[in-house]
């Protein structure tokens, strides 16, 4: 009888992927997942960040939602 040992389920490499809980495309939600804080912070940040750099944020937020995974 041989026993089986799996590494913890948390073990691995955080890896940051788009969120499944999602309004436009999931980048503040991945965000927010792999930092573990608030979805909705992250997307207010994200807000007046965009209005503060005269709209750069939306710029990065495509290239975001291009070369970010999908959650698994």
């Amino acid at each position: 009888m041989s026993i089986e040992v799996l590494p913890p389920s948390g073990s691995g490499p955080k890896r940051l992927r788009k969120s499944r809980d999602k309004k436009l495309c999931g980048v503040c939600g991945g965000i927010a997942a792999y930092f573990n804080i608030d979805p909705t912070f992250v997307r207010l940040i994200w807000a007046i960040g965009t209005v503060f750099t005269v709209f750069a944020g939306v710029l990065v937020y495509i290239i975001f939602a291009l070369v970010m995974p999908d959650a698994e």
